[in-house]
């Protein structure tokens, strides 16, 4: 019989192509899911993306029945569920609170009283905040959070105490978290709690520390996911990009299938269990050339991204992922290079719609301060 595999989260964007990855192996899968509005839209109903094989069934991950009952003859989990969003969680503090630590405590008291044979836990890289520097002279260094008086005078690079530029290196998951958001702090819980009680109860429990995953699927109606996503819809409804501070920040952005093969590397891989791992595609890119790029594969490159020259709360200046634990220990490497996604990207967006509240998004951050 083959493994049945929950994934908590499951009809959203990652965890959707996870469950298409899994069943393209034999795995049968079931999703728990809430639907919510701001990722789905009105009217809870299930995705027509969503594989028909999927046992889709909706529930609340902080309802102990919903999880009692998603739980029932499954072999291994994927913990997915979880709010998202930086800028969001500094003001919605008690949803992100609930969904992300509440639900998964939830989750793992079902699982102390019913145990799997594995867990694998969707972490992120914003709990790095900062990635990793190089002196000049080629030293490892980490830094804090930016001085707010250096914010506002728009220095936005990180310099030793001799005024020398230092330069992003590749960040290790050895890397000590900076939590800089209450997202950054509810995925580190999420992230402990489950390598915490696996041990605890002999679950063997793998953390997987996403980077900016991006694809078909993708919420382009939800202005707090990820910044490829937002730089989409803009450009759909014809409006510009807008990017904060100068544009040069760097992150990795890694496809949804490289991300979804890596998890069901992890589930297969026996020595994963009580380790953490960095999924990306290990290559830095700034968010400006992110923003040209996809204005160019859709068909808009005369619309030129907006450099506002702010700052939110909580965002970091670079931070770009080292890899090499993963393809050692998981045999994992990515395989769709950032023009073949963004050119997938492009033909998924003909004939989508997506309701652009980024204006909204950034109103409600700078009414509370959190965008300077």
């Amino acid at each position: 019989m083959p493994k049945h595999i929950l994934i908590t989260g499951g009809a959203g964007f990652i965890g959707s192509h996870l469950a298409d990855e899994l069943l393209s192996h034999g795995y049968r899968v079931r999703a728990l899911d809430s639907l919510s509005p701001q990722v789905h839209g009105d009217g809870c109903q299930r995705p027509d993306y969503l594989d028909a094989q999927v046992e889709l069934q909706i529930g609340d991950v902080c309802d102990p029945g919903a999880v009692r009952r998603a739980l029932k003859d499954i072999d291994c989990v994927f913990h997915f569920a979880s709010a998202v969003g930086v800028g969001q969680s500094m003001y919605e503090v008690a949803n992100y609170t609930r969904v992300n630590n509440l639900g998964t405590a939830v989750l793992l008291e079902a699982l102390i009283a019913d145990p799997v044979e594995k867990l694998l836990v969707a972490s992120s890289m914003s709990l790095y905040g900062e990635g990793l520097y190089r002196s000049g002279a080629g030293a490892l260094r980490t830094v804090g959070e930016r001085p707010l008086a250096q914010l506002r005078a728009g220095e936005w690079e990180w310099h030793d105490e001799h005024g020398v530029a230092l330069s992003p290196a590749p960040t290790p998951e050895d890397k000590a978290p900076a939590l800089a958001s209450v997202y950054a702090l509810s995925k580190f819980d999420q992230e402990r709690m489950c390598l915490m009680i696996g041990r605890a109860y002999g679950i063997p429990t793998t953390a997987l520390r996403f980077f900016n995953a991006y694809g078909p699927r993708q919420a382009l109606s939800n202005p707090y996911t990820g910044v490829l996503a937002i730089f989409a819809s803009r450009l759909i409804n014809d409006s510009a990009p807008k990017i904060f501070e100068d544009g040069y920040q760097q992150r990795d952005f890694v496809s949804v299938y490289d991300l979804a093969r890596a998890c069901r590397l992890a589930l297969e891989a026996p020595a994963a269990g009580g380790e953490v791992f960095n999924v990306g595609s290990g290559e830095a890119v700034t968010v400006r050339d992110i923003a040209q790029r996809v204005a160019q594969v859709v068909g808009k490159p005369h619309v030129r991204p907006e450099i506002t020259g702010k700052y939110r709360v909580g965002d970091i200046r670079h931070c770009f992922a080292d890899i090499s634990k993963a393809r050692r220990m998981l045999d994992y490497a990515p395989r769709i290079t950032l023009d073949q996604g963004l050119a997938e990207l492009a033909a998924w967006l003909e004939g989508q719609a997506a309701v652009d509240r980024v204006a909204q998004a950034s109103a409600e951050l700078s009414t509370r301060g959190l965008a300077i």
